[in-house]
């Protein structure tokens, strides 16, 4: 990889960005064969999380241990970055003990710094602008389940927050067409829109937004939505419950979409909100593909940053189907 990190989707070019999913689905593979793939051995990866987790912090953790190493988990409390402590000086001591760092923030100024300041690889676990880890997980979920993501067609229905920023900055360099419904004042990041723009016009992908849900599923692939709100906006809580009924994915919306189009949902759900149960749990349901793909995806992009051979695993996996 060009960058020592990964604090965004657009920190890795078009090529990057396919050869981590193919080493994603090479992990997975060797992990169905049980084949070992200890590839990282002796490594330590510390999860630095000022937010509490499900997905990033399991996913992360297990797929260490398979991989060979070790990983630390860091509380709020144990580490109060920024508060107890400058998130430059936590940097520059974790960097001192372990091989790597996956921190999950409130604020992306954050990890940011914290990048800047630590020797070793850091790796954005999430924060309030982007979530490229659960992006990597989706690009693999809608490639293994459509053969492939070029022209395929995922509509993104709700809350222009974090996933759909990284959503955003994916789509033009896979070669993924990509609409956004939101609510108006509900947008994806300007900025990030604008440069993933220029992205798709120069690769011929369709990036758009709207405002009619009913637009943006008509004939697609994938329907994508997230919580209407997200921790660290409770207060905004009664307000979005106004505004977001109309964004829900339920039958008569996914109905405009393809048959077979796949739900795709990052979680955790608020069920009867943004998705229904009937959708959630149904049959062209994927979300719990994308939860398990968060451990290959997340495998793959830490051998990447740590300099492992992925190749290795994949033979052995060939050889042994």
């Amino acid at each position: 990889m060009r960058h020592k990190d990964l604090l965004a989707v657009s920190d890795l070019d078009s090529s990057e960005l396919r050869h981590l999913l193919a080493s994603a689905a090479a992990l997975k593979r060797a992990q169905a064969a049980r084949q070992p793939h200890a590839l990282l051995p002796g490594r330590i990866l510390a999860l630095l999380f000022q937010k509490p987790s499900l997905r990033t912090r399991v996913s992360f953790e297990a797929g260490m241990l398979q991989l060979g190493g070790a990983a630390l988990y860091l509380s709020p409390q144990e580490v109060g970055l920024g508060e107890r402590e400058s998130v430059a000086d936590v940097a520059r001591v974790i960097s001192r003990y372990v091989d790597a760092v996956v921190a999950r923030t409130f604020l992306h100024d954050d990890v940011v710094a914290f990048a800047e300041a630590a020797s070793v690889p850091v790796v954005n676990g999430l924060s309030d602008l982007l979530h490229p880890c659960q992006c990597l997980a989706d690009l693999l979920t809608i490639q293994e389940r459509l053969g492939g993501l070029d022209g395929v067609t995922l509509a993104y229905v709700g809350d222009g927050n974090n996933v759909a920023n990284s959503l955003v900055e994916a789509a033009p360099r896979v070669g993924m067409h990509l609409r956004v419904a939101t609510p108006r004042g509900y947008e994806p990041d300007a900025g990030i829109w604008a440069e993933a723009a220029r992205l798709a016009a120069a690769n011929r992908t369709e990036l758009v937004q709207l405002t009619d849900p009913r637009a943006a599923v008509d004939g697609a692939d994938a329907i994508y939505t997230d919580t209407w709100y997200s921790m660290g906006q409770e207060a905004e809580r009664e307000l979005r419950q106004d505004v977001f009924p109309p964004y829900q994915v339920n039958a008569r919306l996914l109905a405009a979409a393809r048959p077979g189009a796949l739900v795709l949902h990052c979680l955790p759900a608020h069920r009867g909100q943004e998705i229904t149960d009937d959708v959630l749990d149904g049959p062209q349901s994927r979300v719990l593909d994308q939860a398990e793909n968060r451990l290959h995806a997340q495998k793959a992009l830490l051998c990447a940053l740590l300099g492992a051979d992925v190749g290795v695993a994949a033979l052995a996996a060939e050889r042994e189907a």
